[in-house]
């Protein structure tokens, strides 16, 4: 697949009509002084009451959704995961339910997972290929009954779109302004969860959920999320949305919990080693009919020059998630993912890179009076955009660096890397091109270590705690 350079999504979809951004902007100033006790305006979280009290004022967009930029700092809000926990807004998140007769046999000819073992509450990571092998969407698919499923990622509008042409009995319906997704993660993660609602979860295991009665409705709770410690996903009624905010709040005072802010929220996936649809890598869907909604008009910034948009997609194996491609299910992709391994695997592969601090800092601290001109900022903890970086060796480009974060947790500027296999081991060093072309750039050394960048803790036996 190629595709030309000039056919970069600025956006997949046309602008939207004057009226409803009248309409949007209205409702946000109509709600100014923070009175949410109404109907929530779309732009917001069904925690929006909660959340606006606490909040600094800013806000960020997060797909369709504006999210509270920070609570307190992100300074403190980027390492609760690690210290105590904190609760964070995953809302914005497309809700698909998935039902029928043909509903699982759709599925697994959707996605490269096998599903013939898929318990009743079981969670799957579940990646959506197209033809060329490329992936086009990805995220979890949670098994609620016999013929019923969720699948919970950044973007459903593939999946929808291959509903449509589906001949089987599925039927597929958006959820997504209906329900919230709330995350608890950390270390006293647990502990909050069961306080907040008054339910012992030490029996629950990871990829695995549970439903619950409480007082704000019905919740499902999942053991899951990609913070790499303990942790659990919260799915309920928006309506309840500010209410069960408020509870985990109280239930994790004592405890420490923090309220994380969109500005650090994806922070953790890069200490994860977990590369992020729409962050570090493109869907290959936004090329078809089934094109992601919420890539509008977001810009590509950095270093890395590509020869055709294609450039940005990633294959499953170039993630570490190729290992159980070849199965004995038939999925779309699944020749072109044969082909591929006939021919040795793919030719790069994910790994992590640690940056020069002293280089880091020198940009940090006087790249914008740098007397050739001011070098691109650095925003911390990371930029919730598409920023893609050349990685070169010797002067040669063997791959691509997105993700850029100060973490705090591991006390380094960190990125993730796709390169070239044989520059990838862990121990070597490359060069990341810091800056967008036509501007000053830097060369920064970069040290190529082995994923994740801290131990993954998410699972951890939790029945003797």
């Amino acid at each position: 697949m190629t595709t030309s350079a000039d056919s970069l999504p600025s956006g997949t979809q046309p602008a939207p009509r004057p009226g409803a951004q009248r309409t949007a902007y209205e409702s946000v100033v109509a709600h100014k002084d923070g009175d949410f006790g109404g109907e929530r305006p779309a732009y917001f979280s069904p925690a929006v009451a909660a959340q606006d009290a606490a909040g600094n004022g800013s806000y960020g967009h997060f797909a369709q959704m504006l999210l509270p930029l920070e609570y307190t700092s992100w300074v403190e809000e980027s390492v609760a995961h690690t210290t105590t926990c904190y609760i964070g807004d995953w809302s914005p998140l497309n809700k698909v339910r998935i039902a029928g007769a043909d509903a699982l046999g759709f599925l697994s000819r959707l996605g490269m997972n096998d599903l013939s073992r898929f318990d009743l509450g079981q969670i799957k990571h579940s990646i959506q290929l197209d033809a060329n092998g490329f992936i086009a969407s990805e995220g979890i698919l949670l098994r609620v009954a016999e013929d019923e499923f969720v699948y919970t990622a950044g973007s459903a509008d593939w999946l929808r779109w291959q509903a449509a042409s589906s001949s089987g009995a599925v039927e597929v319906e958006d959820v997504s302004p209906d329900t919230f997704i709330f995350g608890v993660q950390g270390p006293r993660s647990l502990e909050v969860v069961e306080q907040a609602f008054g339910h012992s979860l030490r029996g629950l295991t990871f990829n695995r959920s549970v439903v619950i009665e409480t007082e704000h409705g019905v919740l499902r709770v999942l053991r899951t999320g990609i913070s790499g410690e303990l942790g659990y996903e919260l799915h309920g009624p928006a309506v309840a949305g500010s209410a069960v905010w408020r509870a985990v709040l109280a239930a994790g005072a004592p405890l420490g919990i923090k309220q994380l802010g969109f500005r650090s929220q994806s922070v953790q996936h890069i200490e994860a080693g977990i590369a992020t649809n729409g962050l570090d890598y493109l869907p290959s869907a936004i090329l078809t009919p089934g094109a992601p909604t919420q890539f509008r008009q977001r810009p590509l910034t950095g270093s890395f020059v590509p020869a055709g948009v294609s450039d940005f997609f990633r294959k499953p194996g170039e993630l570490g998630w190729g290992g159980r491609a070849l199965g004995d299910h038939d999925f779309l992709g699944k020749e072109a993912l044969r082909a591929d391994a006939q021919a040795g695997g793919p030719g790069r592969t994910l790994v992590g890179l640690v940056w020069d601090r002293d280089s880091v800092a020198r940009v940090l601290a006087d790249g914008l009076l740098d007397p050739v001109g001011p070098v691109d900022p650095m925003e911390l903890p990371r930029y919730n955009g598409l920023s893609f970086d050349s990685v070169l060796h010797d002067g040669a480009a063997i791959g691509v660096s997105s993700g850029r974060a100060l973490s705090l947790t591991v006390g380094e500027t960190i990125s993730l890397g796709v390169l070239d296999r044989a520059h990838a081991a862990p121990g070597g060093t490359v060069q990341v091109l810091w800056g967008r072309p036509g501007t000053p750039q830097r060369v920064i050394p970069a040290a190529v270590v082995a994923l994740p960048f801290k131990p993954d803790r998410r699972r951890i036996d939790v029945t003797t705690v």
